[in-house]
């Protein structure tokens, strides 16, 4: 659509703005978008600039089915759930898009409710501690007996404008966590990072109280206007290195020393790994593009 720029929204929580999500049309006030901290906040906050069309229409390049859902939970904290669990599974994906976490609670106790499993059929469950302050991380560190596995991620530290592909990116990480979790569950402690530091999306791998590894997955590029951020995902390397923090799982006797000097050392290189729609130069190597350790 020709016309289309990028601007950054303010105003008072009167002041009514129109979406276009998806081709789907809505017309709300501010004060509705930013009534939760949610990904929608972060928009129209002034803090980010979104895309506007040449009629003045905000652009959201989302399917917009149940964004009128989405509203009207952030209007009345409240919203009629669908009645088939196809669509309850899609506004739960759309509220977790838009980080609307008491959406997403709602959503998933409902799902549970209505189809509740048979004892011999119930899938195992994880519990996944969120960290809300640094000694909240230095005491789960401390304590744990088992390797931990971390992911920080924190959506609205976005300084710079997110390139092509980074939302869906972090979605990978989050989706990539979740499986991880369930996975190892009684093997490894996976726990959330909500507070962070710098960085949008980063692992770390602890091991005997101690950061073993960590993937970083947000570098900066240059466009040729100014900074943008960017979202990656490396699976292999998260993959790898969670493979790894397992070696530590005997506290007593530590890590097995022929497994650890199988893989000591041995990281997955950076030199064709690459996104084919950003060709601009690549800054902040040490942070965004190769696995640290300790």
């Amino acid at each position: 659509m020709s016309g289309e720029h990028k601007t950054v929204i303010k105003g008072n929580s009167s002041k009514y703005v129109k979406l276009n999500v998806g081709g789907s049309l809505h017309y709300t006030t501010i004060g509705t978008l930013t009534k939760q901290d949610t990904m929608l906040r972060a928009m129209f906050s002034g803090r980010m600039e979104v895309l506007t069309d040449s009629e003045g229409w905000i652009l959201i390049d989302r399917c917009g089915k149940h964004f009128g859902a989405i509203l009207n939970f952030l209007r009345d904290g409240s919203v009629p759930l669908p009645e088939t669990r196809r669509e309850l599974r899609e506004l739960l994906q759309e509220a977790k898009y838009y980080c609307v976490q008491e959406l997403m609670t709602i959503i998933e106790q409902e799902d549970e409710k209505r189809y509740k499993k048979k004892p011999d059929e119930v899938e195992p469950i994880c519990r996944v501690p969120l960290i809300t302050s640094p000694r909240e991380e230095q005491s789960i560190v401390t304590t744990s007996t088992k390797p931990i596995v971390k992911l920080m991620c924190n959506r609205h530290n976005n300084k710079y404008s997110y390139t092509n592909q980074s939302d869906d990116n972090l979605l990978k990480n989050l989706e990539l966590f979740d499986k991880l979790s369930l996975r190892f569950k009684d093997r490894v402690l996976s726990v959330k990072d909500v507070i962070g530091s710098n960085e949008i999306c980063c692992w770390s791998f602890y091991g005997h109280g101690q950061k073993i590894a960590e993937v970083c997955c947000t570098s900066i590029v240059y466009g040729t206007d100014k900074k943008h951020t960017k979202v990656e995902f490396p699976e292999a390397r998260i993959y790898e290195e969670t493979l790894n923090v397992l070696l530590y799982e005997n506290r007593d006797k530590g890590p097995d020393e022929s497994l650890m000097q199988a893989t000591r050392g041995h990281t997955v290189g950076v030199s064709g790994y690459h996104s084919d729609d950003e060709p601009e130069e690549r800054h902040d190597r040490d942070r965004g593009d190769r696995t640290r350790r300790k």
